[in-house]
């Protein structure tokens, strides 16, 4: 019995919310383990909060325990078993600590009493920390100040500099050694671009490491990392480096600590680490998984372009990413995986056969070059997969991502960029290619995915509500219109538009249906413009376009497969046949009218083209 009484007066015991509000008006530093009525209070740490109640002997330092089933603020923290202790000053939460680590607990409550009888004497700042189990989802945007919402969309970094994430781990925060490290870093020549101190909850611990997930220390790692507040960092490169990702490690030393202290005494890790899991420091391992990381941590963050820069708006940009032949057999998804981690989109992607006449004339300044028998070779033996990538800053992002275009110099400055990664045993090429220039980028996206014509045609159902909501989507999905025509067409222009259905039996429902009020015919360019207006039109049938393609123009807007607002050529003749019916020689703009005017078509309009020649048939337009 005397035992308990100890243990009573050591830790005050809260149960409801009442007694939570007392707690939190207590002076001094709180330290409240949170647990759950079916498991109990953490009894591990009993003996270890006695000895240093007993060895501080200060009044300012109390321990409770808090029942998280009866106390309303601690809803979010209820049906979990893992030890969870709150550090609270002045009614603040200033520190986290999940699961029972005996020396890291120490650490913190040696720490943040000490921080707190600064600010209880001087008069210093408190700092507080935000854990996720203590606020409400509707609130958490709601308690961000503006400074902080300003300084979250300030985040940007010029497309010329690199980047990397750098991470002061728990340990050398609880140490109190984050300003001493922010100092040497700068003190290095590191730019800091971005900078916030963070509690990681468990989930995005184990999300941060999911690649290390088969590793035996993952669960340990999982446990330490979120077992306190850490210093998130976003770095650019030292003077006179081209990638701050090779320097930063360079910096931090090896992860083993005997092999930092024996290799790189100098290193941050020989420094301020005390064991392997507990090294201080993370950095970036390449400069894809910082892409990630970044995006991980400052979902704000985005690159600026270089017209950006000279203060105008910023634009995404495109490049274009070939994977040669052996590497695109053996690595496909790996470097596919590599590219969406890093934040690019596929905006195209095909896989081509290229004639030696082709590679000479995509390589036409490389024909004299000694390697480029090699690359010849290389570049016909199969097909090469090619992709137009996109994001901000994309042309460099991809360059930098690749590495040197020499394969001996990319393994030997930049072991981690992709070419040095999958090059080829005994190949002196490189096996992947990145555009250059903003310019060359569009050249060379140009000569493998070659700009397409397709016709789109607004039906008269959509044109009173939805004609401009179609439009904006049109230009918003990248095609140019480069003819446009509003006419309502006569019986004989729509049996003729629709000739393919003549013998279908709501052939006559269609043309009495397109006949009832104006249509709008369009001209939309774009590589491989006809399947992606397709993509964007969805199924005939609204019906199935609601189940298979919800965010498609016929599941939005159209009633039934007769009045479903729009049309488009099923492929690149039909598309062909259809333009020159409508519009004749396509090179002409006596046809266009694009100053909202109606027009009536018949098929006596069309004497610059041959559209009723019963010779040129093409493929049956499966669209109504």
């Amino acid at each position: 019995m005397a035992g308990k009484k100890k243990e009573a007066s050591l830790q005050a015991s809260i149960t409801n919310q009442e007694q939570w509000e007392e707690m939190l008006a207590t002076k001094g530093l709180t330290v409240v383990d949170v647990y759950q009525q079916w498991c109990g209070p953490s009894r591990a740490v009993v003996s270890l909060l006695r000895k240093i109640k007993n060895e501080l002997a200060d009044d300012l330092l109390h321990f409770a325990t808090a029942e998280a089933d009866s106390i309303d603020t601690l809803e979010k923290y209820r049906g979990k078993c893992e030890p969870t202790f709150l550090f609270f000053g002045g009614g603040e939460l200033v520190a986290v600590l999940r699961g029972a680590n005996a020396p890291l607990l120490q650490r913190i409550i040696v720490e943040e009493l000490a921080k707190e009888k600064l600010v209880l004497e001087q008069g210093v700042e408190r700092k507080g920390v935000i854990d996720e189990g203590l606020v409400d989802d509707e609130k958490k945007d709601e308690e961000k100040t503006p400074e902080q919402s300003e300084e979250e969309e300030s985040i940007i970094v010029p497309a010329s500099k690199s980047y990397t994430v750098a991470i002061i781990k728990p340990d050398a925060v609880a140490h109190g050694k984050a300003n001493e490290l922010i100092m040497k870093i700068q003190d290095a020549g590191f730019e800091i671009l971005a900078q916030e101190e963070r509690m990681l909850t468990e989930v995005e611990a184990r999300d941060f490491y999911q690649q290390k997930a088969e590793e035996a220390c993952f669960e340990e790692l999982v446990q330490f990392m979120s077992s306190g507040p850490s210093h998130i960092l976003v770095l650019s490169q030292v003077e006179g480096s081209a990638n701050v990702v090779p320097a930063w490690r360079e910096f931090i030393g090896p992860a083993d600590i005997e092999e930092a202290r024996r290799e790189n005494p100098e290193s941050l890790r020989a420094q301020y680490a005390t064991q392997t899991l507990f090294n201080a420091v993370h950095g970036s391992e390449d400069i894809d998984q910082a892409s990630r990381e970044l995006a991980f941590f400052f979902p704000n963050f985005r690159t600026a372009s270089a017209t950006e820069q000279d203060g105008e708006e910023e634009r995404v940009e495109r490049t274009l990413a070939l994977i040669q032949p052996d590497v695109a057999r053996e690595n496909r998804e790996e470097i596919l995986d590599h590219i969406h981690k890093s934040g690019f989109t596929v905006a195209l992607q095909r896989d081509v056969m290229l004639t030696e006449e082709q590679v000479r004339q995509f390589y036409y300044q490389h024909v004299e070059a000694d390697y480029f028998p090699a690359l010849l070779r290389n570049m016909t033996s199969g097909p090469v997969l090619a992709l137009a990538l996109s994001r901000t800053g994309a042309v460099y992002l991809w360059k930098n991502m690749l590495g040197p275009s020499d394969v001996n110099e990319a393994k030997e400055e930049n072991p981690e960029c992709l070419r040095a990664r999958f090059s080829v045993e005994n190949e002196p090429i490189n096996q992947l290619h990145g555009s250059e220039s903003l310019e060359e980028a569009e050249q060379e996206i140009n000569f493998f995915f070659p700009k397409q014509k397709t016709l789109a045609v607004i039906k008269p159902d959509a044109m009173e509500e939805h004609r401009d909501t179609i439009l904006e989507e049109i230009r918003g999905r990248g095609f140019s219109v480069t003819q446009l025509k509003e006419a309502v067409l006569s019986r004989e222009m729509a049996e003729e538009f629709y000739k393919e259905h003549k013998e279908k039996p709501f052939f006559k429902q269609l043309v009495e249906f397109m006949c009832r009020g104006p249509c709008m015919m369009l001209v939309l360019t774009k590589e491989n413009a006809v399947e992606e207006w397709r993509a964007i039109m969805g199924p005939t049938d609204p019906d199935q376009a609601k189940m298979t393609s919800p965010d498609s123009l016929r599941a939005r807007f159209a009633s039934d497969m007769l009045h479903n607002s729009v049309h488009g050529s099923s492929n690149e003749l039909h598309a062909e046949e259809k333009i020159r019916f409508i519009f004749g020689d396509i090179c002409s703009d006596a046809e266009l009218t694009a100053d909202g005017g109606t027009n009536t078509i018949t098929s006596g309009d069309q004497h610059n083209s041959d559209p009723c020649n019963p010779q040129r048939e093409g493929s049956a337009d499966p669209e109504q």
